[in-house]
């Protein structure tokens, strides 16, 4: 694909192309702490944002322990936050994950866990693990599934012959055990929003899925991140004309864990969307990660200002 970016665009943090200051986010009101379990993925999907697959692991396995330690931090740093997101890669490759999430619900969070709901969130020992986890925190777990599309041509077409079924095979499965369930879908095929939900409503009456499609939460329609194309820069002065608040961008309430391969520890990054830009990496704590972002990538722009998407619901 032709890039389009004017290349004098998104080079400065302080500011724009044209000598405005660039708009910064400050973490406001956290609510959502993010863990990426890891890019392993058991499959490789056509335009993967953060580039999984069965070989990437250039962010590799979290374990129980050092998530236990950022939530440490989370109450000595009294963020306030409700919730825990797990997100990959596909967080059931992850031999820990059942355990990580166990570790935020019995501290009393929400937890909301990212998954194709294929092979490996269908492995015995994983649905035994989330069994339990449901008993014991009833209404607490939410899976979200990546459902690409309501039909099977479009999702197949991103995640290969055959993983529309398998997918749904995992939701019948989460529908029957009451777990419950949100989708996260693509808008690259010229729909409108209305007609996508209204597809989805459909599908999800057909088979028992008690997910609310009108409801932006429930399903997340998430606009395609392609780098290549150029996208305006947002200024300071922004706000005020696209009528938004700084508190509406998902970085002023939300970080990501991570811990690159070869390294000690893991980091904090601004944003779950930018895991290998090091510009977006706050430090190895969450009191380094405090401070403000600038939105001086194309994402920043397309995606979270303009576009209005954020990954927790």
């Amino acid at each position: 694909m032709k890039d389009t970016r004017d290349p004098q665009k998104f080079s400065d943090p302080k500011v724009t192309a044209t000598g405005e200051p660039r708009a910064s986010v400050a973490l406001g009101d956290p609510q959502t702490l993010w863990f990426n379990t890891g890019t392993l993925c058991n499959i490789e999907c056509a335009n993967c944002y953060i580039l999984s697959s069965p070989t990437n692991d250039a962010l590799v396995y979290l374990t129980a322990a050092e998530v236990s330690d950022f939530l440490d931090q989370l109450e000595a740093r009294r963020w306030g936050v409700g919730e825990i997101g797990f997100t990959g890669g596909e967080p059931f490759m992850n031999p820990e994950m059942i355990a990580m999430a166990e570790a935020a619900l019995m501290r009393g969070y929400e937890v909301l866990i990212l998954t194709n709901a294929m092979r490996p969130m269908m492995r015995p020992g994983v649905r035994a693990g989330l069994e339990r986890l449901q008993a014991e925190h009833p209404g607490k777990l939410t899976l979200r599934v990546s459902l690409d599309h309501w039909s099977d041509v479009h999702h197949d077409a991103e995640r290969g012959a055959g993983s529309y079924h398998k997918t749904l095979t995992g939701m019948d499965w989460l529908r029957d055990q009451d777990i419950t369930m949100a989708v996260a879908a693509r808008t690259l095929w010229g729909e409108s929003e209305a007609a996508s939900r209204a597809a989805f409503a459909r599908l999800f009456q057909t088979r028992r899925y008690a997910i609310d499609a009108s409801d932006p939460g429930a399903l997340v329609l998430f606009p395609e991140m392609d780098e290549s194309v150029d996208v305006p820069e947002i200024t300071s002065g922004c706000w005020e004309i696209l009528g938004k608040s700084p508190d509406s961008v998902m970085c002023a309430s939300s970080r990501m864990v991570v811990k690159r391969k070869g390294a000690a520890r893991p980091t904090v990054l601004a944003c779950t969307l930018l895991a290998y830009d090091a510009a977006f990496e706050m430090g190895e704590t969450l009191a380094e990660a405090e401070r403000e972002v600038a939105l001086n990538h194309p994402h920043c722009a397309k995606f979270c200002v303009l576009g209005g998407a954020s990954c927790s619901g």
